[in-house]
């Protein structure tokens, strides 16, 4: 199914079918199991994280809690696929650690290897994630959450963490946190859009570890009911062939249907500011069960288009939904 919103032509909502494996695939029939949607195959999940393509697989990451059906310490759940339909589960890629949970964040192939964590003919996968400190939080600090980064030179099978994690601390923000990161090809560079608190700070980097604050975006636009999360900046040709840019903004409350929803603005994007074209608050669609979707980085060429994918749940419920042994589903 495509959807046209604004100028935006070609941008894919994917549905996903159940885990599978091409051999011994295990049919899963439970009471209120999608067979066509993502689901993971137990416990609890959120938010698509990590979402990046290489050598003919999607990989797909998400925001899981292992150990109990009900939102919980996070972790990096992982699932591939050849043709965002048939998924095989991979382990869980990102543990906690010293530094906290793992909230959301994204996946890019690092192909000139700038980071220096892969080499000339190996270069790295690299994730960009959010650390999490629940004990500072409940303590009352306000720089609980910092960006950092693991790396994968086997497709993804396994991560390391970087050892000079966090690469990106928190001046001292609460709600400082979903990293997407994109390369800038126009300025040769890494960009970063963080949610913080109802805006969007875009950061820049050569190399995916030292980051320098370009800009800020939101501060008297958009939806405001609610914390903005789950960025998302790409670009996107037009009808007359020039490219614009799109920046989404997950939020919540305050979405059109109650609690959840997405937002976007169309406009332009130098590798430092983000220009939004109007004022307009743009709603990605208007219905409850959509949120924090992204979408794939490091797409082939001949894509037609940014692929999306979404959380098909939303916050009012998502802790209560009827399903065993998972919840929640892409």
């Amino acid at each position: 199914m495509r959807i046209f919103f604004g100028i935006i032509m070609g941008l894919y909502i994917i549905g996903c079918s159940p885990s599978q494996t091409e051999e011994g695939q295990v049919e899963r029939n439970e009471l209120f199991r999608p067979q066509f949607h993502f689901t993971p195959p137990s416990n609890w999940m959120n938010d698509p994280n990590g979402m990046v393509y290489l050598d003919g697989e999607y990989h797909l990451f998400y925001q899981h809690n292992p150990n109990d059906k009900v939102w919980g310490p996070m972790h990096w759940g992982h699932a591939i696929s050849k043709d965002l339909v048939h998924w095989e589960d991979l382990p869980i890629a990102l543990y906690p650690d010293s530094l906290g949970t793992i909230f959301s964040g994204s996946a890019v192939y690092d192909h000139h290897n700038t980071s220096g964590l892969g080499n000339k003919e190996n270069p790295p996968l690299v994730a960009i994630f959010t650390h999490h400190d629940g004990e500072s939080a409940e303590q009352g600090a306000e720089d609980f959450q910092t960006q950092s980064l693991a790396y994968s030179t086997d497709k993804g099978r396994t991560w390391v963490k970087y050892t000079g994690n966090p690469v990106l601390p928190n001046p001292g923000i609460r709600d400082f946190r979903d990293p997407k990161v994109h390369w800038h090809e126009a300025s040769q560079k890494w960009v970063m859009a963080l949610a913080v608190q109802d805006v969007i700070h875009f950061y820049s980097s050569p190399n995916l570890i030292n980051w320098m604050l370009e800009s800020t975006f939101g501060k008297n636009i958009g939806a405001k009911s609610g914390v903005w999360e789950c960025p998302d900046l790409f670009p996107v040709v037009a009808d007359d062939g020039s490219t614009r840019y799109v920046l989404l903004v997950s939020i919540n409350p305050g979405g059109p249907n109650m609690g959840s929803a997405t937002q976007y603005f169309v406009g332009d994007f130098d590798g430092k500011d983000f220009t939004a074209q109007d004022s307009l608050i743009r709603w990605l669609d208007y219905g409850p069960d959509n949120y924090a979707g992204v979408t794939w980085s490091n797409l082939p060429s001949e894509t037609n288009g940014p692929i999306f994918l979404g959380w098909m749940s939303n916050w009012q419920y998502a802790n209560a939904t009827p399903t065993a042994p998972w919840r929640s589903a892409m």
